[in-house]
């Protein structure tokens, strides 16, 4: 909460520093070192990293000052709408701490369909109470139940263990269905940015499930419906990145996501073979689901020589995805910010993403 304090404080001073002539205080403009009018997590003190993906509305990885303006409004009215409490809370699903999901049963009188919402974050950082509330009400409301799970970050422990953790919440709420009321078969994710990554690797990667193992969750297939995700990265190769954006620029998040000591390991061929494991376009065939993928970064050219967290949310990314999808015979539904009016808002690609899971869930 003194993060959240801190915020309102200092935007509050920015406001009142413009209105007195006096831009050059405005801690926004500080903050943003690339001039790019958003803040990127590398722009963000520090302090402030443990609400950045609250204040992330669209999810997009940027705070934009209309974000920043909203959330010290909503601060000042009490806050954001919360949640609401889940039906079951703080599930462990595995070994380590942040191994939890939460989990939101829908009414229905047959086993119900389920989403998974997996955070964003940069893998370094974020938490499953991110998840949106007109998500989760709309999905609820269709009659599909809703898990947020969290799971463990670079600072603990490098790839493949996000990708390992979502593959374990879904095969525990598998091996659980029963209990929980669910239909194992009708299974779909979603997530922004590292969350979109997790959602789509598991779309698109072979089976993980382990007939043979000796711990019964494992066992379970990991295979997905659908997924719906927004400012989605197609491929964790920085290699791809660097060539796409035309920039020698390493995102800073993928140094730790690889256990890398620093941008010069992207050259290093002990890491090349993790970099085309990871990305998930690279695991794309026939078989797989459907995906729908919302982009809020605009479409437009990038500066030259742009850094990580200016390109990391491109459309380019969603293209390229697309792309492969359609050569594979996949369906690919790609909607860009360019697509929605003002007097839509925000919440209009959040509907189109629930109508997307809705309708592809209900045709199993």
């Amino acid at each position: 909460m003194r993060r959240a304090i801190w915020l309102v404080v200092a935007l509050t001073a920015a406001l009142a520093s413009t209105a007195l002539g006096q831009p050059r205080q405005d801690p926004f403009a500080r903050a943003d070192r690339n001039g790019d009018g958003k803040l990127s997590p590398g722009e963000v003190p520090p302090r402030m990293q443990g609400d950045f993906d609250r204040i992330d509305a669209d999810g997009d990885g940027f705070l934009s000052r209309q974000e920043i303006r909203e959330f010290m409004a909503e601060q000042r009215g009490g806050g954001r709408p919360d949640l609401p409490p889940p039906d079951h809370a703080d599930v462990s699903y595995g070994p380590h701490e942040r191994n939890v999901l939460d989990l939101w049963l829908a009414e229905a009188d047959e086993p119900t369909p389920l989403v998974i919402y997996y955070h964003g974050g940069g893998f370094r950082g974020g938490d499953k109470s991110t998840l949106q509330p007109p998500v989760l009400r709309g999905l609820l409301e269709a009659g599909i139940s809703v898990a947020a799970a969290n799971y463990r970050l670079t600072d603990v422990a490098p790839f493949p263990a996000q990708m390992h953790d979502g593959a374990r919440a879904l095969q525990f709420l598998r091996l659980h269905a029963d209990e929980y009321g669910l239909d194992p078969e009708r299974v779909a994710a979603t997530g922004g940015s590292a969350g979109s990554g997790i959602s789509q690797w598991l779309a698109f990667h072979d089976d993980l499930a382990d007939p043979g193992s000796d711990d019964e969750v494992l066992r379970q297939s990991t295979r997905l419906t659908c997924a719906a995700v927004m400012a989605a990265q197609s491929t964790y190769d920085p290699r791809v990145h660097l060539e796409m954006f035309e920039t020698d620029q390493v995102d800073p998040a993928m140094i730790p996501f690889y256990g890398m000591d620093g941008p010069e390991d992207v050259s290093n061929p002990e890491f090349f073979a993790l970099f085309e494991e990871a990305s998930p376009i690279n695991h794309v065939t026939g078989d797989d689901p459907p995906l729908f993928l919302f982009y809020p970064q605009a479409n437009e050219e990038l500066p030259p020589n742009p850094p990580g967290p200016v390109y990391i949310h491109h459309p380019k990314f969603g293209f390229l995805m697309q792309e492969a999808l359609h050569e594979a015979g996949v369906e690919c539904v790609l909607k860009l910010s360019e697509e929605y009016t003002p007097e839509e808002g925000r919440g209009a690609p959040m509907e189109d993403m629930v109508e997307f899971l809705v309708e592809r869930l209900s045709a199993r």
